[in-house]
């Protein structure tokens, strides 16, 4: 085992603050993980990690040595990509995004990609939650609205266009809203992804600020699934962005509604782990997802590049 392969391997374990949940990831068994990282703290002459029975943490070398560490691999990756320049694309991908626009919009067109990258496998994720990008190890995650603060790189794709929609079932039985007021007839249903108890209300872009009044919830929801799905079924209103909806829009199964209050523009992001050197396999992926997504990107919206 190389020296570079030794310092990834500590580089994993010192993520994860755990051997095990580094070999899982690496594909390697728990002792070879556990003797690689013993090999270089005594190549070095200290202790990089501090082993508990309950978790794995960095001494103060070890803090100072991951720092370095994590520099010289990026450094040396893009060297190596400088002369792989040629080769194409290949490697394992893994990447996370909503199941909606997974199985919607990637999935149906990603043998195109693959076709053109045959060295390259991907893991497709669609978790309908937050997932830890460093923690279980993904090179990528397509992620909308507001951010956490984090360590990690986010680079703004574009903008979601957001519709207000109801079944042709629910406006014939409650009515079609004309104005705000009229809301107070109506019901939403609401999307709340911890079930945490949030007052379900009308979000509405009035090209300054986003305003918000609270309205009656038929139903809350926490997956994105089923909140098209409940909306579908004639339970309320939705807002939602309109890449999830557009079939059913143009099939006439939901109608648009109060086209005047509709949320501000939804901003989408790729987020990948913190560093200088980004894989090309990563790179790769992320030019075609945006060019995949830019025609259900609201042009209208403010465009940045980073944030």
């Amino acid at each position: 085992m190389t020296n570079i392969e030794t310092i990834r391997i500590f580089l994993k374990v010192a993520e994860l603050q755990s051997f095990s949940g580094a070999a899982r990831q690496l594909g390697l068994p728990n002792a070879t993980v556990s003797a690689a990282v013993s090999q270089l703290e005594q190549s070095l002459g200290t202790r990089l990690l501090q082993r508990t029975t309950r978790r794995v943490q960095l001494t103060q070398e070890g803090s100072a040595f991951y720092e370095r560490s994590r520099d010289v691999l990026d450094d040396f990756d893009e060297l190596r990509a400088m002369f792989r320049g040629s080769g194409g694309v290949s490697g394992r991908l893994r990447v996370d995004m909503s199941v909606g626009i997974a199985t919607k919009l990637v999935v149906p067109r990603l043998a195109d990609f693959m076709e053109r990258h045959p060295h390259l496998s991907i893991d497709l994720s669609t978790a309908d939650r937050r997932v830890d990008v460093v923690r279980e190890g993904f090179d990528c995650v397509l992620r909308s609205g507001a951010l956490d603060d984090s360590s990690l790189v986010a680079r703004l794709l574009g903008h979601y266009r957001m519709v207000n929609c109801a079944s042709r079932d629910y406006l014939h039985r409650h009515g079609t809203p004309q104005g705000l007021n009229d809301l107070a007839g109506h019901r939403v249903v609401h999307y709340d992804p911890l079930l945490s108890g949030s007052t379900p209300g009308w979000e509405w872009f009035d090209g300054v600020d986003t305003q918000f009044a609270p309205v009656q919830a038929a139903l809350t929801v926490n997956g994105t699934i089923s909140y098209a799905s409940a909306c579908r079924a004639g339970l309320g209103i939705i807002q939602v962005p309109e890449a999830g909806v557009r079939d059913h829009l143009a099939a006439g199964v939901l109608i648009e509604v109060l086209p005047e209050f509709r949320p501000a523009p939804m901003p989408v992001y790729f987020v990948y782990p913190s560093r200088r050197f980004v894989p090309a396999r990563t790179l790769a992926f992320m030019d075609w997802l945006r060019t995949l997504l830019s025609p259900y990107m609201d042009p209208t919206a403010p465009y940045e590049r980073n944030v």
